[in-house]
């Protein structure tokens, strides 16, 4: 049970025909009668395309937390270093994530970096390997997971970038920065093919058995807001079942996933709203953002919303 009435769910639904024939055999009663509960947020729900670097749930999370939402502009790395305790200050920083390029004829595709099978010990030696490429333009890595670094630089400031769930196994060629901005990225991407292509490292990695590492991605690019803002309200739970089945695109696993939140987080939600406790849901797809809260309404909403109760399939279908 989360200890938070907002409750933010990524990937409710999906363009995709595997997702809307899913979607005819769906059953959520708790998500139907939380919705026949609460009033739309217009605040809280935008329009974007698939094509936006941002994802909806993205910048939903970003509004709830007070940063900035601008596509491909929201500095989640320097606020992800400011949780962990460390220094922003105005420095722009961003996030670089190890992957492998898979180049064909009429593609590169970003595998998943989960799969490379990176742990602590081989991603810092990665690092220290291709940090002085970075130095020479400025920019310092600094180590944070396995598949995820840090880096500081004033690249970084103005530049937006896409999300690493917006690229990923997709054509990285649609989601490339701006390529006057990023010069200096885009000659890096060569750079460390080059570099990586025969280096000692991948070649170990080859004779394991391991796929090799040969480029990398920038995301949540920008400099944290000064004063840095101050949460109004718990951050909202953000259940990634769903998200991580429409990446597969499992469809079954997704349905089942929605039962489970169904049945879980959004009966929770409605136990709350019932009780009488303010509540917010925040349903997020590819493109498009509904937020809903509980606020008074007149005794006219209510009667009309025991003949025309607002469907969660209704909802859905407007992500």
């Amino acid at each position: 049970m989360s200890d938070t009435n907002h409750l933010l769910i990524p990937h409710a639904a999906s363009a995709a025909n595997g997702c809307q024939q899913a979607l005819q055999g769906l059953s959520l009663p708790h998500l139907d009668r939380l919705l026949a509960r609460l009033s739309p947020l217009p605040s809280a729900s935008d329009n974007g395309e698939e094509t936006s670097f941002s994802t909806p749930h993205e910048r939903a999370l970003a509004r709830a937390l007070g940063l900035p939402a601008g596509d491909g502009r929201t500095p989640w790395a320097a606020w992800h270093r400011q949780q962990q305790g460390l220094a922003a200050g105005e420095e722009a920083w961003a996030f670089v994530t190890p992957c492998q390029w898979q180049v064909s004829t009429d593609h590169v595709t970003l595998r998943d970096p989960a799969q490379l099978g990176l742990d602590e010990a081989a991603s810092r030696a990665l690092l220290a390997i291709v940090a002085p490429w970075f130095a020479e333009d400025g920019i310092t890595l600094h180590y944070d997971e396995p598949t995820r670094w840090l880096a500081s630089g004033v690249l970084f400031a103005d530049l937006a970038t896409a999300s690493l769930e917006r690229v990923l196994l997709r054509d990285v060629r649609a989601w490339m920065p701006d390529a006057k901005q990023a010069r200096v990225l885009h000659r890096l991407h060569s750079e460390m093919q080059m570099l990586l292509y025969t280096h000692a490292f991948n070649d170990e990695r080859t004779a394991r058995g391991l796929p090799v590492v040969n480029s990398f991605w920038v995301h949540g690019t920008g400099v944290l807001p000064q004063p840095v803002p101050a949460a109004t309200a718990a951050p909202p739970h953000l259940p990634t079942t769903l998200r991580d089945a429409a990446m597969r695109e499992d469809w079954r696993a997704w349905a089942a996933a929605w039962a489970a939140l169904d049945a879980g987080p959004v009966a929770d939600l409605l136990r709350r709203a019932e009780g009488g406790s303010p509540v917010q849901l925040t349903l997020c797809g590819e493109r498009n953002t509904r937020a809903f809260h509980s606020a008074p309404r007149s005794l006219a909403q209510r009667f009309q919303s025991l003949f025309r109760p607002q469907r969660f399939m209704d909802v859905l279908r407007q992500l």
